[in-house]
């Protein structure tokens, strides 16, 4: 499991992660999946790193598992399982969900752009960041029950978020191929553009102009949403706010906006 599958090259506070194996349109194979682990934890511990761009080397983001995975299932086999991974904490442990649920735990916004196909395992990837800039003609499908499976890469749990339960089992029980416009539609997508990449990297470096403390904890709060009472994510509110307001970074904000200069912010502590 030596081969390079992911790239990961950080330039002013922005982390370009490349899914690496154009030539089999970014199959998932047991190295993609350490590949995704090892850059997402890396980037969990990198102070310096203001935004996430993730994307695949070609003209695919990822088309899902690769086929040998399939014939080892067929015979029962779990190749998955068999890859060794670095430490991680968090609700995921399988190794599927951890490569995308990692995103979800980079303390920083992941923005996915999304190419051609998006497929299965790779979908799930793309879930597992804060936003996807999709290509008008992209093609994604929860295509799982094609091979008789279920999404296991943390699917089942996400997907409903973002689209609701009803249309979410629509797409799980079909595996039907998805437009990037319709994925925008249906709230699989957050926007299309004709180049992806590029305009994730124009809102990355945005959300890298920005107070990186400020950022990191609306990151917390919007994923608090949902998942907890009111009264613990009104408080959870509060104890953020506290901690912003007369910070060095939030006094360099509002000094940088009166004289109307670019700011300059720190970066927080690894």
């Amino acid at each position: 499991m030596t081969e390079q599958r992911v790239s990961v090259t950080i330039t002013d506070g922005v982390a370009d992660v490349r899914l690496t194996r154009p030539e089999k349109r970014n199959a998932l194979d047991g190295a993609m999946f350490a590949g995704l682990v090892a850059a997402g934890e890396r980037l969990k511990a990198e102070p310096r790193v203001r935004a996430v761009v993730l994307s695949g080397e070609g003209p695919d983001f990822c088309a899902g598992l690769d086929f040998g995975s399939f014939r080892a299932m067929r015979d029962g086999e779990r190749l998955s399982a068999l890859v060794d991974l670095p430490p991680g904490g968090g609700p995921a442990r399988a190794t599927g969900q951890r490569a995308a649920y990692v995103w979800t735990e980079v303390p920083v916004p992941v923005i996915a752009a999304v190419t051609g196909n998006a497929l299965g395992g790779g979908l799930q990837i793309a879930l597992g960041a804060d936003i996807r800039i999709v290509a008008p003609d992209a093609r994604l499908s929860v295509l799982e029950i094609r091979w008789g499976l279920i999404p296991d890469m943390t699917g089942t749990q996400l997907l409903p978020e973002l689209v609701g339960r009803d249309v979410a089992k629509e797409l799980t029980f079909t595996g039907r191929m998805v437009s990037g416009e319709e994925a925008v539609a249906l709230g699989l997508a957050t926007r299309v553009d004709p180049d992806p990449r590029q305009a994730a990297f124009e809102l990355a470096r945005s959300i890298a102009g920005r107070s990186p403390h400020a950022i990191r904890a609306a990151k917390r709060l919007l994923d608090l949403a949902g998942r907890t009472d009111l009264e613990t994510g009104f408080a959870a509110e509060q104890e953020e706010i506290g901690a912003l307001i007369g910070s060095p970074n939030q006094a360099e904000a509002v000094a940088a906006e009166f004289e109307r200069r670019p700011p300059r912010f720190t970066d927080p502590p690894a």
